[in-house]
């Protein structure tokens, strides 16, 4: 009697002691599951994971931009001015909201189409993730945009921009490609990965932002469609990254935890419809 109650109390004993194991384990992989600090290249703006050198050279990869007299800029020419009726619409208001990298503002923008809203508190792995990957694919366009100094639509037909208080800035930068539409392009083949039942959705927005730059006027056609491949060629590169690949494993158990608690996007997701859907009809 006296032994089996002795191996009742060591039982006991071991039991809280597993416990406690247990729970300062799931306490440490709770504070170890934040991202690591990430430096800044430039105020707002985080590295990437890739280094400079491992970047798709996009003077490489793409053709120059459509030379004068071509039946490419004569393309570029005649989007770009069917786009400019758009402005003052829902649509040009969206492509606004669309020019905005910084975040917190920007993690919203695929939102709606993920149906989960992307917040530094609830989704780390995914914000971090978002912001770094910016940084590789919207650096992997300067190589050609340097070497072309391609002039912007608005330098070139005179009408407004949706961001004129960056008229200045961005006349300093080459338009071909478009480093806007290649984030955007990341970014939707990203959370493709992150959310594959909403594909069509995550995708379809993709290639609005990138049409939203044409809209906004400080893009050309050619140049959305070439900043596309350099952010398919930036998410290529990406994936034998170990630094990317963890984090991207880490986003997609976020989602799914997301998912489950019943987080809904912070955005007006009908208003934003309306605007693609205004963009479709008008076409």
């Amino acid at each position: 009697m006296t032994s089996h109650i002795l191996m009742l109390k060591l039982y006991r004993f071991f039991a809280v002691l597993m416990c406690v194991a247990i729970t300062a384990g799931c306490a440490g992989f709770e504070r170890q599951s934040r991202p690591a600090a990430v430096p800044e290249i430039r105020p707002g703006i985080l590295a990437g994971y890739l280094q400079p050198e491992a970047l798709p050279n996009s003077l490489a990869l793409l053709p120059p931009p459509p030379a004068a007299g071509s039946a490419a800029l004569a393309l570029d020419e005649d989007v770009s001015r069917k786009n400019i009726t758009l402005r003052g619409t829902p649509r040009w208001k969206l492509a606004t909201e669309d020019a905005n990298l910084m975040f917190p503002r920007a993690a919203g923008t695929f939102s709606c189409a993920l149906g989960v809203s992307i917040t530094e508190q609830d989704s780390p792995h995914l914000y971090i993730l978002l912001r770094r990957t910016l940084a590789d694919a919207g650096l992997s366009t300067y190589t050609s945009k340097n070497h072309y100094q391609r002039k912007r639509p608005f330098m070139v037909n005179k009408e407004p921009t949706c961001t004129p208080d960056e008229g200045e800035l961005l006349m300093k930068g080459g338009s071909y490609p478009s480093g806007h539409a290649a984030i955007g392009w990341a970014w939707a083949l990203i959370l493709s990965e992150i959310a594959p039942d909403r594909v069509d959705a995550i995708l379809g927005r993709g290639r609005a932002f990138g049409e939203s730059r044409v809209i906004c006027n400080v893009h050309w056609h050619s140049d959305v469609v070439e900043g596309r491949f350099m952010g398919a060629a930036a998410v290529a590169r990406l994936h034998a990254d170990p630094a990317f690949q963890a984090e991207l494993e880490s986003a997609k158990d976020e989602h799914e935890t997301n998912r489950a608690k019943g987080l809904k996007p912070t955005r007006d997701c009908q208003a934003e419809e309306g605007s693609l859907e205004y963009r479709r009809t008008s076409s």
